[in-house]
């Protein structure tokens, strides 16, 4: 990972620092993703929360289920810091720690999880090569009958709905410097050749439609701060219904080992 980018990251720590805000602003999207990390998750699982952050999600997941142990690691030693802050405030009920850790090198045994997540993180790395080498090694730590969510940006629907953007004259949405979106194509074919079993779930395309398109179409987006005009909150309830069409840039890729 470059320099700016764990540069990048470590100032979100120390700025926003026990905040969902030091991962991402979009709340809404946050809650979508735990829910879908969560119905991979079983009671009684060993867990790894693969570039936990401040340990927002991480400590939901655990609070969630009856776990046998939940360890979160990060890359900026900000968010660490602040995850285990979080944690000594938490009264979780199963072995949880936090520790600083880079996904393409992982401190673990082989075979350690039942279960591996990763959440916008290997989007981090900037080129395919590290994205693979990341990929591999968070298969690594899983289980033999185990399972990696990998839950990550994806090119294809931002190109899908770049293009609906453009059809209404909207700006097109780009990839800020620190990420880089994997393509959905590039990895199917990867798995494929590893010959493991995945499955794709589309589970923020309707959020993403709302969000960051008929927001902009229906309402003045300057009147609201952040992510709190209420069309989010609308389209958040809609996705945890419906979903599908290809457009939610946030897709998750599950992998059984």
């Amino acid at each position: 990972m470059t320099d700016y980018i764990k540069k990048y990251w470590e100032s979100q720590g120390d700025m926003y620092g026990a905040s969902h805000w030091a991962s991402w602003g979009d709340n809404w999207m946050i809650a979508l993703e735990i829910e879908t990390i969560a119905k991979f998750i079983n009671h009684g699982d060993s867990v790894i929360d693969i570039g936990c952050a401040n340990g927002y999600s991480t400590l939901q997941q655990a609070a969630a289920h009856r776990l046998r142990s939940i360890v979160g690691v990060d890359y900026s030693g900000s968010m660490i810091e602040h995850a285990k802050d979080r944690l000594a405030q938490s009264s979780v009920n199963c072995q949880m720690s936090f520790e600083v850790g880079d996904v393409r090198s992982l401190p673990f045994d082989s075979e350690a999880f039942d279960v591996a997540y990763t959440t916008r993180v290997i989007i981090n790395l900037p080129t395919w090569n590290e994205q693979c080498k990341a990929i591999d090694e968070c298969m690594r730590v899983v289980k033999p009958g185990g399972t990696l969510v990998l839950s990550e940006g994806f090119w294809e629907p931002l190109m899908k709905l770049n293009a609906v953007r453009q059809l209404c004259s909207l700006p097109l949405l780009v990839e800020h410097d620190f990420n880089r979106y994997i393509k959905m194509s590039m990895l199917i074919d990867y798995l494929s050749e590893k010959n493991v079993y995945y499955e794709v779930h589309d589970f923020s395309s309707i959020y993403y439609l709302g969000s960051r398109l008929i927001r902009e179409l229906v309402t003045d987006i300057n009147s609201y701060e952040g992510f709190t005009n209420p069309i989010n909150k609308i389209f958040f309830e809609i996705e945890q219904n419906y979903s599908g069409g290809g457009f939610g840039i946030q897709q998750a890729v599950v992998i059984k080992k």
